[in-house]
């Protein structure tokens, strides 16, 4: 059983059970602590209490069934709450997981949900507590969360705030919680950091790195690496551009210079770029705060590597405009792929999705297929024909663009395919589908940054 310094056991809270909220609290829960979520939503919480996830994440409903209370067979470790009160008597560690979103019509981050959730904690802390902020935040956030806390909390000093970037993968949650390739806490005493090191004493046993840093690093680390991996994902495409015209492969270009091991393979694959709820709205919000505190200058390149990664969207449907004869209108386009990536259900800023929009606001005819996301993409284009399986997306087709790099698509029967397309035209908008397959079967096969044949 994990412990407190005292010898007693310690006990951990989360503070919004979202995405990442309910993989926090259900992974604490597999390493032995008891846990209490909290969510303001109660329709979300008697979900969780059942054992049931309001999204798609691979083996994230098995883990919580395993640890919620009054489920048979549970190790009964996780509840879940709206009392403030409960969470604040209960816990001795608080982790805050709430949404940092974009603000409307601004780059900048609205931490309206991580300041209430701090705003309504406070005043209930009234023994020594941590508070581990876990939302990726503007630099500078941090020091501010702490003197508010030492104001609200009954407390006073003796409820501290540390803060512990998480680095979740959708798809990948599970696994990046329980197994992380490091873990990185802001803190700003040895009490703090002691409580962090018991916390994730599991990893650390297994040789994950810990790295102890101030609040402003912690802060930062999270948004330097999606700044970075935005940039990689954005220079591939950039030399796709550049493949295109000067008629070269960037799928080869690619695979060369990722043996360099300074550059790696990973994130080098060209395409129509990322999306999602972190890494677009992240960039953003750190060039704003980078603006706030004087430094614009040194993150004016995220700005390209935004545009960059917009232009790809708007390419695609050049590239579906130009395959069908120069006019989307009445066209039957069937788009394979709805989410933002894999392995997941999630549509935010889905690339895949915002590229069917646009075809189908300029006439397009377009019908999706997607295996987890399809509830999610009729609720934010509720306009677009949606399809059962691949083979009904397909069904009389002029062109099928793949949008979404899901396993199911890269093993799916080309010959079936093409018997039930109108024309057999396909654009792989990932790179990741074997051109000389599709091409046996008949099928005219374009990619991004590659030659046509």
């Amino acid at each position: 059983m994990p412990t407190m310094l005292s010898g007693m056991p310690l006990k951990l809270t989360v503070i919004g059970t979202g995405y990442l909220g309910a993989t926090h609290a259900a992974a604490m829960a597999e390493l032995g602590f008891e846990v209490l979520g909290l969510d303001i939503e109660p329709s979300k919480i008697e979900m969780l209490a059942r054992g049931r996830v309001p999204m798609y994440e691979p083996g994230l409903e098995d883990l919580l069934a395993r640890h919620v209370a009054g489920i048979d067979g549970s190790s009964g470790r996780l509840r879940f709450t709206t009392s403030w009160e409960e969470v604040a008597e209960f816990g001795d560690v608080h982790f805050v997981c709430v949404n940092t979103p974009q603000k409307h019509g601004e780059y900048a981050c609205d931490m309206s949900f991580v300041d209430s959730a701090f705003s309504l904690l406070a005043p209930h802390l009234r023994r020594p507590a941590l508070v581990v902020g876990k939302s990726t935040v503007p630099v500078g956030s941090a020091a501010r969360l702490a003197e508010r806390l030492r104001e609200l909390a009954p407390a006073g000093a003796d409820a501290e705030l540390a803060w512990n970037p998480e680095f979740l993968r959708e798809g990948f949650a599970v696994q990046d919680t329980l197994h992380p390739d490091r873990i990185v806490v802001g803190v700003t005493s040895e009490r703090a950091e002691s409580l962090l090191r018991e916390v994730y004493s599991v990893p650390v046993a297994e040789g994950t790195p810990f790295v102890v840093t101030d609040f402003p690093t912690a802060e930062l680390v999270k948004t330097a690496a999606n700044a970075f991996l935005a940039t990689k994902i954005s220079f591939i495409n950039a030399m796709a551009e550049v493949s295109e015209a000067a008629g070269g492969d960037v799928a080869k270009l690619a695979e060369a210079i990722g043996h360099d091991d300074r550059i790696g393979h990973k994130f080098l694959r060209a395409g129509i770029g990322f999306g999602g709820g972190c890494l677009p709205k992240d960039i953003r919000a750190f060039m704003a705060r980078a603006g706030e505190l004087g430094a614009d200058q040194a993150l004016t390149f995220l700005r390209e590597v935004d545009s960059i990664n917009m232009r790809r969207r708007t390419h695609m449907v050049e590239m579906a405009r130009e395959a069908v004869g120069g006019s989307l209108l009445g066209r039957r386009i069937a788009v394979l792929g709805a989410t933002f990536k894999p392995d997941s259900d999630d549509v935010r800023d889905s690339p895949a999705l915002n590229v069917a929009g646009q075809i189908h606001l300029q006439g397009g005819q377009v019908t999706v297929y997607d295996p987890k996301g399809m509830e999610n993409a009729k609720r934010v284009f509720p306009t677009l024909r949606y399809a059962a399986t691949p083979l009904d997306a397909v069904r009389g087709a002029d062109l099928v663009l793949h949008l979404t790099e899901w396993r199911e698509f890269r093993e799916l029967d080309t010959a079936a395919l093409a018997d039930v397309a109108r024309h057999r035209r396909i654009i792989d908008g990932r790179n990741t589908l074997d051109p000389e397959v599709w091409r046996k079967a008949g099928w005219t096969y374009r990619a991004m940054g590659r030659p046509s044949a």
